[in-house]
């Protein structure tokens, strides 16, 4: 019998089925990099003793960086609205001279009391996915592109309401970020991916002096369920074995792929019990398929597959959202933050691929788009699976907290794929399962783990802000707060002080 995970079997299909209707997006290099696990040819992992070989470590690579931040400053992007209040900045900061290896980023300073509020760092997943792109532009930065591709929109809703928000282009060969040195793209992995992200923030920091001692937050989504404890790993220990130091407190990740046992069976049990396949699929599923074993049957297979053809042609992102139909530019519409379009990607890839966007930027001229293909290189090196768990543990002993929330209409990293990755750590419970509110209506549900707090965001796709924008602003308020969400309902955020009443924790 061949060997291959169960996932692997979940996913061949699941490609099939899905990439002909769409680019190929965040979950998509997400399936890619699981299947490729599979292959015969499968990516070399690290284990978690060569991890920690960082404690090893040589002090990181800090370059000249005076005068560098005014240099960066956007003096205005093309087609932004009338009335922009905040300061933005973007460029490169160079992690490996020799190399010539410079990674990208875009930061957006609050509009109210920049220098009060917390620094939060956002990484998309993949891997090899663009924050700019995703995060910035679709999710939860200060502008959404309209569907003519030139022109830009409010996002009412955008976390450097509430924090000073720093979206990094990461590894070196997504999006903006680069490479001279060519095996740096065939040789990238999640090690070296912790490693130049770590080797970027110590040189931005020295780029932007002001925000050393501040507050350090790390949030992502997706793949990024390695990227940032991967990353708060490294920071805490070079924290611990070197004189450089950032002011890391916590982490939060949305929809966080963490590994495939728990993730395999949170997607088919997801599929069932939001009647998505039969009765009959499931109970096959549920008889025939173990998901910690490389040895899958031909009934289980044929019972993945079915379950797979049985929800037929939806987003599997967000099942209850629409498809987009019609990915051409529209001239003459203005978009609206309530209102997410599937076209998105679209509009982003137009916009980003303009030179005057470019030159604004003060990006390299390159052919930008939302997602490399840096995981299908042969020597791509992912982590194995079960280290996040280790890796969460570390950081949940020292006392570094994590939120781990869910949009609930997510099926691709559906939120019982993260109840089964949670409830493998066997944290106690401090805070019992109760609703939180955004505004009058319940925003979702939390639970309050020691060290960990686990919350879901009702009517959320895979991209938790760009569905839900209001409530994923009120659970980044929380979260730099270090209070749960409010546990009633609230007037909402004031525009001259963006901030609630948090009711019990």
């Amino acid at each position: 019998m061949k060997k291959v995970s169960l996932y692997a079997c979940l996913l061949n299909l699941s490609l099939l089925v899905l990439l002909p209707y769409s680019k190929a997006s965040q979950a998509d290099k997400l399936d890619e990099l699981i299947l490729s696990k599979s292959s015969k040819n499968p990516p070399v992992t690290l284990s978690w003793a060569e991890e920690d070989a960082l404690k090893t470590h040589s002090s990181a690579y800090v370059a000249p960086q005076e005068g560098l931040s005014q240099a960066d400053k956007i003096v205005a992007l093309p087609g932004q609205p009338y009335g922009v209040n905040f300061d933005q900045y973007s460029g490169y900061v160079t992690v490996d001279a020799v190399a010539g290896r410079a990674l990208f980023y875009y930061f957006v300073e609050s509009p109210y009391n920049p220098s009060t509020k917390p620094l939060v760092l956002w990484l998309n997943g993949g891997p090899g996915c663009s924050s700019l792109g995703y995060g910035a532009f679709e999710e939860l930065g200060p502008f959404r592109i309209n569907s003519d591709g030139k022109t830009l929109y409010r996002n009412k809703y955008a976390w450097n309401e509430v924090a000073n928000v720093l979206f990094l282009e990461s590894p070196a060969g997504v999006g903006f970020s680069y490479s001279n040195t060519t095996s740096d793209y065939e040789h990238a992995g999640d090690k070296s991916t912790a490693k130049d992200a770590y080797v970027f923030l110590i040189n931005w920091l020295e780029r932007f002096p002001q925000y050393k001692t501040r507050d350090f937050y790390i949030t992502g989504e997706s793949y990024a369920g390695h990227y940032a404890p991967q990353l708060a790993y490294t920071i805490l220990v070079n924290n611990k074995f070197s004189n450089q130091n950032i002011n890391l407190k916590a982490i939060a990740i949305g929809n966080a792929w963490i590994d495939d046992v728990t993730g395999t069976k949170g997607i088919l049990d997801y599929l069932w019990t939001h009647a998505l396949n039969s009765d009959q699929t499931h109970e096959l599923i549920e008889k025939y398929c173990d998901f910690s074993s490389e040895n899958v049957s031909t009934i289980c297979a044929n019972a993945t597959r079915t379950a797979l053809i049985e929800k037929g042609n939806i987003d599997f992102y967000n099942i209850y959202a629409p498809l987009c139909h019609d990915s051409s530019l529209k001239n003459g519409s203005t978009g609206s933050v309530y209102d997410f379009d599937p076209c998105s990607d679209n509009y982003g890839e137009a916009y980003l691929n303009r030179p005057e966007v470019q030159l604004a930027l003060h990006a390299k001229p390159t052919n930008w788009s939302h997602c490399s293909k840096l995981d299908r290189q042969p020597n791509y090196h992912p982590t194995r699976h079960r280290v996040s768990h280790r890796q969460w543990h570390w950081i949940v002993d020292i006392q570094a907290s994590s939120i781990s929330l869910n949009g609930d209409t997510d099926a691709r990293v559906p939120v019982t794929s993260s109840r089964y990755a949670i409830n493998t750590l066997k944290l106690p419970i401090q805070v019992p399962w109760r609703p939180w509110y955004s505004g009058n209506e319940v925003g979702g549900y939390v639970v309050k783990y020691k060290g960990l707090t686990f919350v879901t965001v009702r009517g959320a796709g895979h991209l938790v802000p760009s569905w839900q924008p209001a409530r994923a602003l009120t659970l980044i308020l929380s979260f730099v707060y270090g209070s749960l969400p409010p546990s009633s309902p609230w007037k909402g955020l004031s525009k001259s002080s963006p901030t609630f009443a948090m009711t019990g924790n």
